[in-house]
């Protein structure tokens, strides 16, 4: 859906005018838009919590309070442009690697896409947000599509599968994952088994992945929401944890 507001010296459009305006603009399908919300350079924000290592964060959108989260669970926070390369990606050693929010058509960023399969491939652990859910579902090979009218607001009900509890959710997204949402299937490109996490429970649209024989996860939704809801702030802890068991992991197989 398109729309338009008009104001200030615009105000003195006429009507059919505004509405041929809006009528051209383009359709959201087909489009990347991520060079044009993403930083031209990188910046770092130092872990505020007690401190687990660098944390690549490509951002395609990312939100301040995303940042702020993961600070707060011990990344020291690498933001990273959107054209990032994965020798880019691998220079700062990071101990884990982020996708974030954003608007565009997830089937229109193919590069992004290469780039976490390369991630993957490294073994890296991974999380993802709105955008880099639909980002991780194409890396392991599932399709997307635009939804009639998108999810939009502060009062979306997810279900959270490993738990059974429901949350209050915020949302703000018009695409989705095409993957079923009733068994675990294995990743039609290669990553194991997948499941589907989250469910939204209005329409039962896919709201998040997991990859059982990897560290990767990700959620539709927003987390990170501020002023709320914050049923969904837990998600920062359980990537934490998941990188925290990750390096234990190598450490004891050195």
């Amino acid at each position: 859906m398109r729309g338009g507001i008009f104001s200030g010296d615009a105000a003195g459009i006429e009507p059919d005018e505004q509405v041929r305006i809006v009528r051209e603009a383009p359709r959201m399908s087909g489009l990347n838009l991520s060079a044009e919300v993403s930083v031209a350079e990188a910046a770092v924000t130092a872990a505020t919590g007690p401190r687990i290592g660098r944390l690549a964060v490509l951002d395609l959108g990312v939100k301040q309070a995303t940042i702020d989260n993961l600070a707060a669970r011990g990344f020291d926070v690498h933001v990273l442009p959107q054209d990032v390369t994965l020798d880019e990606v691998r220079a700062i050693d990071p101990v884990a690697v982020f996708y974030s929010n954003g608007p565009g058509d997830p089937a229109a960023s193919d590069d992004h896409v290469a780039l976490l399969r390369g991630v993957l491939d490294e073994g890296l652990p991974f999380f993802g947000i709105c955008f880099g859910n639909q980002l991780l579902g194409r890396a392991l090979g599932f399709g997307t599509y635009k939804l009639p009218f998108g999810h939009r607001g502060i009062n979306q009900p997810v279900l959270d599968r490993q738990t059974g509890r429901v949350e209050i959710t915020a949302h703000n997204h018009g695409f989705a994952v095409d993957a079923p949402i009733d068994r675990v299937v294995d990743s039609p490109n290669g990553y194991g088994r997948v499941e589907v996490s989250h469910v939204g429970l209005n329409d039962e649209v896919v709201e998040g992945l997991r990859a059982l024989d990897i560290p990767a996860f990700s959620v539709q939704y927003h987390p990170e929401a501020a002023a709320g809801p914050h049923d969904a702030n837990y998600l920062f802890d359980r990537f934490r944890d998941l990188v925290l068991a990750h390096l234990e992991t190598k450490k004891d197989t050195h």
